[in-house]
């Protein structure tokens, strides 16, 4: 259930380029409670009318993503945090081999479960933010038939690019938290090097399957 819902939190622009009128385009200057209101509620209408989705069709929910989600998120930023203080002890390249890494295993590890949605309701939060905030939270909650309604907070900052995505909490779980520990032990074993192979032969069994 919870990789469902991490899912959604990485399908959640996937309607940028797929369903918004070129009127509603986001760009730099777009709020990003708006952003997040827009674009949810537009996934999720994707989700329920596209027949490919819902067939199951992987191949396109990978490409989408690649190409429609990933640059909406601070994938580095998210990746650093994952790894927590061993960032600071990786050199450029690992830290590009791990950014990359991490990007790939978020997008195969969830990919599946985006053609699994149809009658999710999101309520959207009363959003707080003060004048010149870099960083801030955008609150929604899930609301499914039948079930308790879960809590999404997408935690965003403010770039030269736009606002952008880096980090979802689910039900009080941090998506990058949630990888800190596994990572810190591999990197106490193995070494960077060692995660950064962890990681990719994980995408590659993702690959496979």
């Amino acid at each position: 259930m919870k990789g469902k819902l991490f899912a959604m939190c990485l399908s959640a622009l996937t309607a940028l380029a797929l369903y918004v009128p070129a009127a509603r385009a986001v760009d730099a200057s777009t709020p990003p409670d708006q952003l997040v209101r827009d674009v949810t509620t537009d996934v999720l209408n994707i989700l329920r009318t596209d027949q490919n989705l819902q067939s199951g069709d992987n191949a396109k929910v990978v490409e989408l993503i690649n190409a429609k989600v990933l640059p909406h998120f601070n994938f580095r930023r998210m990746t650093s945090l994952a790894v927590g203080k061993d960032w600071r002890s990786a050199t450029a390249e690992q830290q590009s081999r791990l950014t990359e890494a991490f990007r790939t295993l978020l997008v195969r590890t969830y990919s599946n479960a985006l053609t699994q949605y149809r009658n999710e309701i999101i309520d959207f939060k009363p959003f707080r933010a003060n004048a010149g905030d870099k960083q801030v939270k955008v609150g929604t909650e899930a609301r499914q038939p039948g079930g308790q309604p879960i809590p999404i907070d997408y935690m965003l900052e403010n770039s030269p690019q736009g606002w952008k995505v880096f980090d979802v909490v689910v039900a009080g779980v941090s998506l990058v938290t949630n990888y800190r520990g596994n990572f810190a032990d591999e990197i106490r074993t193995k070494g960077i090097d060692g995660l950064i192979a962890s990681i990719e032969s994980k995408n590659q069994s993702l690959e496979k399957k």
